[in-house]
């Protein structure tokens, strides 16, 4: 949904790609229907922290997939900041547990899919199938994900991370 306004009055400048809770939940049982759709059956959703943990958990359960797993990766440091490549963080998964398995790994955007690249290629090594679902897919992405909800070249607005973190009151 692109609006020039978010919640509680908040304008935002039109180039933006808002998505709101309500409008995820319909983007995660679209998602989910191609994916099943696609008859890919997953036997473990890897979410890709931080970002990419309430699709990989909505994903799961639209799914009835029980086997759920994080990876942390760290790419971006700040709006349109990012680290040279992106670098996986402790605690790592335990790779003896994804021998044989179909993974879907999810995450909420394939911006510049450097992120998405790494995990596709590490649980690549262990895993008998990996395919990637995404909420959003950018055109200059590397990678064009298996499982896309929306396409854009705009900035999102996710309903997790568009206000500042909770500090003390004090």
């Amino acid at each position: 949904m692109t609006t020039t306004e978010a919640a509680a009055g908040q304008v935002l400048p039109p180039e933006r790609e808002v998505l709101s809770y309500d409008r995820f939940g319909v983007a995660v049982r679209e998602l989910a229907q191609s994916v099943a759709d696609a008859g890919y059956v997953p036997d473990l959703v890897i979410a890709v922290a931080r970002g990419g943990l309430p699709l990989g958990g909505a994903l799961a359960y639209a799914l009835g997939t029980k086997a759920v797993g994080t990876l942390n990766v760290e790419f971006y440091t700040g709006i349109d900041q990012r680290l040279p490549d992106p670098v996986v963080l402790p605690p790592l998964l335990d790779v003896e547990a994804l021998q044989g398995v179909r993974a879907l790994v999810a995450d909420d955007v394939a911006d510049t899919g450097e992120t998405l690249a790494l995990v596709g290629q590490l649980m690549a090594l262990h895993c008998a199938e990996v395919r990637t679902a995404v909420l959003y897919a950018k055109p200059h992405s590397v990678v064009d994900p298996d499982f896309v909800w929306r396409r854009t070249d705009r900035w999102i607005t996710f309903p997790w991370s568009d206000q500042e973190p909770v500090v003390a009151a004090g």
